[in-house]
């Protein structure tokens, strides 16, 4: 596919929309309450698990995290523990849109992920989301988890996880900064394929998509 520009402000008010879309979701209980359920998925790595944020428990090790230059970098996150709170508790807060969650491999947490509907979320106004599409973020805690692959093993079995739990999903999106080139290269060598370049407010993003078709194909 050829890649798109979208307009950088979409003409036009969707808050309507949204509000229906919102609706829908809570009458067919398609929001994102259950990954605390999901259990653990086996790797080549070790057995990793997705166990949803508690700010009591992880707000110090995730602004660490948020701290490191190589994710403040991308993040934009970085100082107090405030700053880190702020982020984590607007999805805790929210209406289930978007679960905050430890990535935890052999036991120990290493990595961050947000998994959100990415048809109910800003971003689908900057490319053609189909129902039930599901959003990825990833940061990658520990330095020496960086660099050596573990990214797109977790991206891959991630992506899994939301395939097996959520059946009327049929795809996996995610939209890292173009500039961010192993962001990029994980999300490719995890079977995710490159579908466009998007204009967000705050980046110029690779539109990442894993089909549900090409699950077993890649």
């Amino acid at each position: 596919m050829s890649p798109t520009r979208p307009p950088a402000d979409p003409p036009g008010d969707d808050t309507l929309d949204l509000r229906v879309d919102d609706l829908v979701a809570l009458l067919d209980g398609d929001l994102l309450d259950s990954v605390a359920a999901w259990g653990p998925a086996e790797t080549p790595v070790g057995s990793f698990q997705l166990v949803p944020v508690r700010l009591e428990r992880d707000l110090p090790l995730l602004a660490r995290w948020m701290n490191a230059p190589a994710v403040a970098a991308f993040w934009e996150l970085a100082g107090p523990d405030t700053v880190t709170a702020e982020h984590v508790r607007a999805q805790l807060e929210g209406d289930g849109r978007s679960v905050p969650c430890l990535g935890v491999l052999d036991g120990t947490p290493m990595s961050y992920f947000e998994i959100y509907r990415a048809d109910l979320d800003p971003l689908a106004r900057y490319y053609p989301a189909r129902p039930h599409d599901t959003g990825i973020h990833l940061l990658i805690g520990g330095v020496t988890d960086r660099g050596r692959g573990v990214g797109t093993t977790l991206l891959r079995a991630v992506a899994d996880l939301v395939l097996d739990h959520r059946p009327r999903c049929t795809r996996v999106v995610a939209e890292p900064d173009i500039l961010n080139t192993p962001s990029v290269s994980a999300f490719l060598s995890g079977g995710f394929r490159y579908a466009a370049e998007a204009d967000l407010p705050d980046k110029r993003a690779a539109l990442m998509i894993r089909d549900r078709a090409l699950r077993h194909v890649l």
